[in-house]
């Protein structure tokens, strides 16, 4: 994993007069997690396997890249370094919890994405967005390229952008403002067109796709591009699964 240390992190939505929102240091999995790391789970976890999987935690989709080997249910031997897909927000924290993890917050995923190579806040360069914003343009793969092949960021991780969409802990609270549900209300300024109005910074058009993204999923969502990675607020090392 990659230590983050504390930062500064401004939401997408709000304006560049406001306060910043500190982002307390956490560590976060260098990759994403695999179809192998993902098997091994499921082999020691049977109810996360697909056929005990209950209804209400996944669709029926999940899993479905995998293919019968036999009796058994098993990524392609071209996929099993690929990111695991098609897994739902309940089994991707399952997943995390098994290694003593979590799934990233927004804020936390966002801020170590806002990294170029070169730079901890990339937002400055043009390029940074530009390459972002070509991968967003094209349809995905079939088959996924295998982890790892991008450049690390300037807190070295890989493959945050160019290749999946990644599931985050909060990924439902982008749309909604309050601290519980009793204050909480939908802010109707962050829909479409309006969500840019104000914004820190509305050119990043790429940002805007992943709040949308976000806002439009539900837990049990299982897609042919949506994986995840594993986080944690205390240091600690990566551990093989």
């Amino acid at each position: 994993m990659a230590l983050i240390p504390d930062g500064d992190y401004r939401p997408l939505y709000m304006s560049k007069d406001s306060p910043q929102t500190q982002v307390q240091a956490f560590s976060i999995d260098i990759l994403p997690v695999t179809n192998q790391q993902y098997l091994t789970f499921i082999a020691a976890n049977p109810r996360w396997q697909p056929q005990t999987i209950p209804h209400i935690f996944a669709e029926a989709q999940y899993l479905q890249h995998w293919a019968h080997q036999g009796e058994e249910l098993r990524p392609a031997e071209s996929q099993l370094n690929s990111p695991v897909i098609n897994v739902s927000w309940f089994a991707a924290q399952a997943y995390c919890r098994s290694l003593d993890k979590r799934l990233p917050t927004v804020a936390e995923w966002e801020r170590v994405a806002s990294a170029s190579e070169t730079r901890a806040d990339g937002s400055q360069e043009k390029s940074y967005h530009v390459r972002i914003l070509e991968w967003y343009s094209r349809p995905s793969s079939k088959q996924l390229p295998a982890v790892g092949a991008t450049p690390a960021n300037f807190w070295g991780v890989q493959d945050l952008h160019g290749l999946i969409w990644e599931w985050t802990e909060d990924f439902n609270s982008t749309l909604v403002s309050g601290e519980s549900r009793g204050d909480s209300n939908i802010d109707q300024k962050l829909f479409c067109a309006a969500g840019a109005q104000g914004a820190a910074d509305p050119s990043d058009y790429a940002a805007f796709m992943r709040y949308g993204f976000r806002s439009s999923l539900q837990a049990k969502f299982t897609l042919p591009n949506l994986g995840f990675r594993c986080a944690s607020s205390k240091e600690q090392t990566n551990e093989k699964i």
